[in-house]
């Protein structure tokens, strides 16, 4: 049930620094291009564009084949100004199931304005171990669906480094099935939103952001307090409220060395449908859980990593590591909250510098957890 990425692309790199340094390939259109992102060539005020295959495999899925592509620069090529970032991935597998995704963190010229958002277009299985804390590590159904999610925050600076606007969020779940787990004859009560659901949210915004590069921040702090209600009279299947709480701490440690912290909430009331849930799990916060392993109307979850960007190897400045810990809870409602069945994580990866002049790194994670490994590629970290 865990989805293994393939490491094509750190192999891939690694080849291509061998064939480098011993002059094997010609210079023709690929190698120069291959070229210009091994040594980082290009002028760090240009815009930076990465595109490269990913292959994947998943025991719901088959295999995956996807391209994933990522653009960075800076607002007027000012360096001055803080790093943007908008990266974008699309698959197909075996199975007939497909997907578009779409990231964006994007500052205009002197940050006057913040755009943060993510597009999801998918028809893509989805697991459901059932609501709360005790719910089964087994999922006792697979969830086929077409998936439209929209998420965008358009945000004004309105003094250094707080910034305030409105936010959206639209969510759309339709074709919904829900197929039984093997040996599971069927769930007992299905949960609200199981015939699919169209909603729409609008709210607020106020964040506090002084990070320079929001893909490898080295010193920092970042906080997002957003409310979103949505409402049937402006089209929503139902009527309900999200608060979420997001605050990010980054501390250089030395020259080299990063430590990161994160706690996340999201307080939902009203009715929710069940893919609206606090999720918990995924590759960013309790790496090594799936998803929505974990779903209930309230999260609260919070992490912790130590960075070595890069450990000082004689041959190469290029090659990093990291390590982290995270532990979290769903809950019904704040009167039910207690410390019993929190569910931890923790693991270690390896970093390769992908873009030295703008400091990106690729990470490829291994996190553990008491029902299995995870296994995560992505560039950037994983917050």
């Amino acid at each position: 049930m865990k989805q293994t990425k393939s490491i094509f692309l750190s192999l891939a790199i690694i080849v291509l620094i061998l064939l480098n340094d011993h002059k094997i390939y010609s210079q023709n259109f690929v190698s120069k291009y291959i070229n210009s992102i091994i040594n980082d060539t290009s002028d760090i005020s240009k815009p930076q564009f990465l595109i490269y295959p990913t292959l994947a495999y998943a025991p719901e899925t088959s295999w995956e084949i996807g391209l994933s592509s990522l653009l960075v620069f800076y607002a007027k090529q000012d360096t001055a100004n803080r790093l943007s970032e908008i990266n974008g991935f699309t698959f197909f597998t075996l199975e007939n199931q497909y997907g578009l995704w779409f990231d964006h963190a994007i500052y205009s010229d002197a940050d006057k304005w913040f755009f943060l958002g993510r597009l999801r277009f998918q028809s893509f299985p989805l697991f459901y171990h059932g609501i709360g804390s005790n719910s089964p590590e087994d999922y006792i159904a697979r969830v086929d669906a077409n998936q439209i999610f929209i998420k965008e925050r358009v945000l004004r600076k309105v003094k250094k480094n707080l910034f305030i606007g409105l936010e959206m969020d639209f969510q759309r779940l339709s074709a919904v099935e829900f197929i039984p787990a093997e040996g599971n004859n069927g769930i007992q009560e299905l949960p609200l939103g199981s015939e699919g659901s169209t909603n729409l949210g609008f709210g607020i915004g106020l964040v506090h952001d002084n990070r320079h590069n929001v893909l490898n921040v080295r010193k920092g702090f970042f906080s997002e307090l957003a409310l979103l209600h949505y409402n049937e009279v402006w089209g929503s299947s139902y009527d309900f409220t999200s608060i979420i709480s997001d605050t990010r701490i980054y501390r250089p440690i030395g020259n080299n060395n990063v430590l990161a912290t994160q706690i996340l909430g999201q307080f939902n009331s009203g009715n929710v449908p069940f893919n609206q849930l606090a999720l918990m799990g995924g590759e960013s916060i309790m790496r090594g859980y799936y998803y929505g392993r974990y779903r209930d109307r309230n999260q609260i979850a919070a992490q912790m990593e130590y960075r070595f960007l890069p450990i000082p190897f004689g041959f190469t400045d290029r090659i990093g590591a990291a390590v982290f810990a995270g532990a979290g809870k769903v809950f019904p409602d704040l009167n039910n909250f207690d410390l019993n069945n929190i569910a931890v994580s923790g693991g270690a990866g390896v970093r390769f510098l992908l873009f030295p002049k703008k400091d990106i790194y690729t990470r490829f994670d291994v996190a553990f957890t008491q029902e299995g490994p995870g296994f995560y590629l992505f560039i950037g970290e994983a917050f």
